[in-house]
């Protein structure tokens, strides 16, 4: 019975506007309640004119607040970006809000330039103190006595769940040594997926957090009612990978009908690549890469995202997964 969860970066469709695209978020957010979704994440990324939540803490209460049991939460937050004690009020403020309900995935990238790197007054050296961080984050949770000099004021005794968020063996290897779950992002970076899993599973410590390991993967599905219009719908995430590598970020793109006809050969096998944890078609087709993917990394929970231009289309693709995600727990 393996949960399924929905990783959204609030997309914003080329032609439409950032109000468009949070507006968006809440929609989809209500409806993946109705589909039996576990987990709605969002993630923290910057100076990024074709994603929506940069401001992650604020639209995950948005979302609890149009949804009634699922949860909600960060996938991720930058934690290098932000002091330990500013996430802990923020995340205790919502957890106070609404009671085991977020979680709070964290993730040691900056989630953007260099340039927009020093206006969030990150240093260069930042990432090098992320364990001693996810430490201090943790005790902030905690309801600790004697009662130390510095307590998140919300945050203290929400014990929020952390999970560590990675695409190489550094996450895996933090994740197990602190007893904690661990999410892979194969959806964009998938080349250390097994790898990552492995030492996670043979590594992992058990903690007061987590008795036994819990893998999460990451997959893209684009799915449609045939698999020519998945094909078509994604298009414009290949767009949106090669415009982020050549240093051309945007508003997400519209779908081409061919996009062999518009890119490279070469270009398009290293975007391929980047989003091999994929799956993309009707229902069926997309019933079997899904099956196949489960069967070759067997993770504990899977979390699926699929970046589609248009809404409605974005939509079905989603109801589509959760209907493949129930048949298959089925």
């Amino acid at each position: 019975m393996i949960p399924y969860s929905l990783l959204d970066l609030a997309p914003v469709p080329a032609g439409f506007t950032v109000a468009d695209a949070l507006n968006n978020t809440l929609d989809l957010a209500r409806h993946a309640e109705d589909w039996g979704y576990h987990r709605y994440w969002l993630a923290e990324h910057h100076n990024m004119p074709g994603i929506a939540s940069a401001a992650t803490a604020v639209l995950i209460g948005q979302v609890a607040a149009v949804t009634k049991h699922m949860r909600v939460g960060a996938g991720g937050i930058m934690l290098p970006n932000h002091a330990p004690l500013v996430i802990a009020e923020q995340f205790g403020t919502l957890a106070t809000l609404y009671p085991d309900r977020i979680d709070l995935g964290l993730g040691r990238a900056p989630g953007t330039d260099m340039a927009t790197m020093r206006a969030l007054r990150r240093g260069r050296d930042h990432a090098d103190g992320f364990p001693g961080d996810v430490v201090e984050l943790l005790q902030y949770f905690e309801r600790v006595e004697p009662t130390p000099q510095v307590r998140a004021i919300p945050g203290e005794g929400t014990n929020v769940p952390l999970w560590i968020l990675g695409s190489s063996l550094y996450g895996a290897q933090l994740a197990a040594h602190l007893g904690l779950p661990y999410a892979f992002a194969s959806h964009f970076a998938p080349a250390a997926l097994e790898q990552a899993a492995s030492v996670y599973r043979q590594s992992f410590q058990p903690s007061k957090f987590l008795d036994k390991p819990r893998f999460m993967m990451a997959m893209n599905v684009f799915a449609a009612d045939s698999d020519e219009e998945a094909v078509r719908l994604k298009s414009s995430m290949q767009q949106a990978f090669i415009n982020l590598r050549s240093g051309r970020p945007g508003p997400f793109p519209a779908p081409l009908d061919d996009i062999n006809a518009h890119y490279d050969a070469s270009i398009l096998a290293a975007v391929e690549e980047a989003l091999s944890v994929s799956a993309t078609g009707e229902k069926e087709t997309v019933r079997g890469e899904i099956q196949k993917l489960i069967d070759l990394y067997a993770p504990d929970e899977v979390i699926i995202t699929g970046q589609i231009h248009d809404h409605a289309a974005r939509l079905r693709s989603f109801e589509i997964a959760a209907e493949v995600m129930r048949e298959l727990r089925g």
